[in-house]
């Protein structure tokens, strides 16, 4: 391989995130409103308002409440609700039914409980409609839609302090009371626009990809045949369906402001016999412990999954192991990182010439960033659909689209006249937790969680807050902050709160809450962190780094354990099972009692 430039490429890295860089941060994006939030697969079902009582709620039907369902079934807690605001279980699997759409961690990490509902995934890589199927499975094996009220939102939970109990308001006018309230809303679930000048003016036919359009698109897209087509994006989700519709459209123009990293995804079907090899007792467990020992900070001699992802860390663990013992000091161990990643970065830029015919597209397709600036992305097909006659890459240097009128979006000074737009433009990431989950939380004296949060988010483990009793909250965050396998933290923060309610409800007690103190500890013990590789101010604006913007004093807060994922997840294992649950107090009544 050439010899790197490193002076010159972090300066070209700097010149392509400054043309990005915008005062707006993430107020350029609009929310879907109307009709373009409609569910195109579900018919709502009239039924009359719900007033009655339950062990537990839990907001949202995807993984996150899925998990949680599943490991409080499992630990005796039947009673069990799940609200969705889908026609389904599935979260972004119900709503993102693009042509593509497969998850981009290895199936064997990414499905949860495969091994408790027997399933063995068709690929390595599983497209949409079979992970919708496992959602699906999910619920059925365990119960899960007996007591569930699907195509409902919640609107507000305020605490009762005398009944030690939850109530809940939703849009379909339910009044009902939880014991416990848990929350898994994801941050993949509010789908945002571009806020382009004139986008309402235009006249033809606009959808949002998490809102496909069979009907408009047919459902093997055979009606895009003599089609004019615009897709505004080029992230993760745009790098699945471009290729699709780069062979059906007569017209694809696929406007992009900043290029995606495009790997190797090396998808393959999953040979039954192989299978059956490693789907011995406990098998997942053990891929999972190994995939986050590759991925962060953890010892594993072998790599059972072999993906992209775990190549980023083998090739920065090899870097930094081929230092001498005297020069592994935080500098040069970074240093050694960043030649990792200019490395495998020229890769990639490389595969972009190899495999797109078009010198000028090509060079338009390269990514000049950082590899964890941006969500990675793996895919076999994406760089190729480039080489169709019909697909055209409308590169805006950074700009983004002009304008939109009644028949064209703008670019560059040039009109392109299209008969439908397609906005793959991503979910509300960083805004605030209010607005993204629809609803506040109204806690002990009348605290809203918004208030709470006002300078940050503060949890024991990214679960509890102090203040919010018998309140869950099943994400990343203040906990591993595992990003390149979000289920893996789910389902570790499913099985943590399903222990801790079933001690509450085996011991009598009425009431769970963290600490001040403990919380404080907790927020304390984060703050000894480095910090992320993973989206830095100097990386080209994305969600990963707030669009560019300084998040402000409370930024630091958005962080995990900082001895790394594998780490908290051995350490939160120890936590839960020692009977403890260090941190939390029970009370029965008005008694207070640590266990």
């Amino acid at each position: 391989m050439t010899e790197i430039d490193k002076t010159a490429l972090r300066a070209k890295y700097r010149r392509e995130r400054d043309k990005r860089l915008r005062p707006d941060g993430n107020d350029q994006y609009l929310p879907l409103t109307g009709s373009l939030l409609d569910d195109p697969h579900t018919p709502l079902t009239p039924r009359e308002p719900v007033t009655d009582h339950v062990t537990v709620a839990f907001i949202g039907g995807g993984f996150a409440g899925l998990v949680t369902g599943a490991r409080l079934k499992e630990a005796g807690v039947d009673d069990v609700r799940i609200v969705e605001k889908g026609g389904d279980f599935g979260g972004t699997w119900y709503w993102n039914r693009y042509p593509g759409a497969q998850c981009d961690t290895a199936s064997f990490v990414y499905m949860p409980l495969l091994e408790e509902t027997g399933h063995m995934p068709s690929e390595k890589y599983a497209h949409g409609p079979e992970i919708l199927d496992h959602c699906r499975r999910i619920g059925k094996q365990y119960d899960l839609y007996a007591n569930a009220l699907l195509h409902t939102e919640v609107e507000d939970l305020t605490w009762d302090e005398a009944g030690s109990r939850w109530v809940v308001r939703t849009n379909r006018g339910d009044r009902f009371t939880a014991r416990f309230v848990a929350m898994g809303t994801g941050p993949l679930h509010v789908p945002k626009l571009p806020g382009i000048p004139g986008l309402e003016s235009y006249g033809g036919h606009s959808f949002h990809t998490s809102r496909w359009d069979y009907a408009y698109t047919g459902a093997a897209l055979e009606h895009l045949a003599d089609k004019r087509v615009a897709i505004i994006g080029t992230g993760a989700t745009a790098v699945q369906c471009v290729p699709h519709l780069a062979r059906a459209c007569r017209e694809l123009y696929v406007f992009q402001r900043t290029p995606s990293s495009v790997d190797v995804r090396d998808n393959r079907p999953t040979d039954p016999d192989w299978f059956a090899t490693i789907a011995t007792p406990g098998w997942q467990q053990r891929w999972l412990e190994n995939f986050t020992a590759n991925q962060a900070g953890g010892s594993a001699d072998d790599d059972l999954v072999m993906d992209g992802w775990t190549d980023i860390s083998r090739r920065v663990r090899a870097r930094i192991e081929s230092l001498p013992a005297d020069r592994r000091d935080a500098e040069s161990m970074l240093a050694a990182y960043e030649d990792s990643d200019f490395e495998k970065m020229e890769e990639i830029r490389a595969r972009v010439d190899a495999l797109v015919e078009d010198p000028v597209t090509a060079a338009n397709l390269k990514a000049w960033y950082r590899q964890l600036c941006k969500r990675p992305c793996f895919h076999d097909e994406y760089l190729q659909a480039f080489n169709e006659p019909g697909a055209h890459l409308v590169d805006t240097d950074g700009k983004g689209v002009e304008r939109i009128t009644e028949k064209a979006v703008v670019a560059g000074g040039t009109a392109y006249e299209v008969d439908c737009v397609i906005f793959a433009s991503g979910f509300e990431v960083g805004t605030s937790y209010r607005r993204r989950s629809g609803y506040d939380l109204t806690g002990r004296d009348g605290v809203r969680l918004s208030d709470y949060w006002a300078d940050g988010m503060r949890t024991l483990h990214g679960i509890h807050v102090h203040g919010f009793p018998n309140a869950f909250i099943v994400q990343p965050t203040q906990g591993a902050n595992l990003i390149s396998n979000i289920p893996h933290n789910l389902t570790e923060a499913g099985r943590t709160i399903a222990m801790t309610v079933k001690h509450a409800v085996e011991g009598g007690y009425t009431e769970i809450e963290v600490t001040k103190e403990a919380e404080d500890a907790w927020l304390a013990l984060l703050g000894q962190g480095g910090g992320s590789l993973i989206g830095s101010p100097d990386c080209t604006p994305g969600y990963y780094n707030n669009e560019g913007r300084d998040p402000g004093p409370h930024g630091w807060l958005n962080v995990g354990y900082p001895l790394g994922a594998s780490a908290y997840f051995t350490y939160i294992d120890g936590w839960r099972n020692s009977g403890d649950f260090e941190g939390l107090e029970f009370r029965r009544g008005s008694g207070t009692r640590t266990p």
